[in-house]
């Protein structure tokens, strides 16, 4: 009663209207605390978006230190932008998460 099917092409929203590019977001990522992590972090940031340098950068390690939290204050530009960057940093063996 009342209810209608959605239709697909009007009626469900598009990802690419919750963000308007370019815009500022704050890229996180949780990984093992090895030596080089956070400069590893910074170099795929780097590669897929102008202007970002160490200042960009904040880290913080887990209550154990096993994991460090690593966040990039980013301006992207793109949705292809961010899913380029969410792949490369997953496909790293010691990421754990990317947000």
């Amino acid at each position: 009663m009342g209810d209608k099917p959605v239709n697909q092409t009007t009626d469900s929203i598009d990802e690419d209207q919750l963000m308007h590019f370019p815009c500022d977001f704050a890229l996180k990522v949780m990984g093992e605390d090895i030596d080089n992590y956070p400069d590893y972090v910074l170099s795929i940031c780097q590669k897929h978006v102008e202007g970002v340098t160490k200042n960009c950068v904040h880290t913080r390690p887990s209550r154990t230190g096993k994991y460090i939290a690593v966040t990039v204050k980013l301006i992207v530009t793109s949705r292809e932008q961010l899913d380029n960057l969410y792949i490369e940093l997953n496909a790293y063996k010691h990421t754990k998460m990317a947000l």
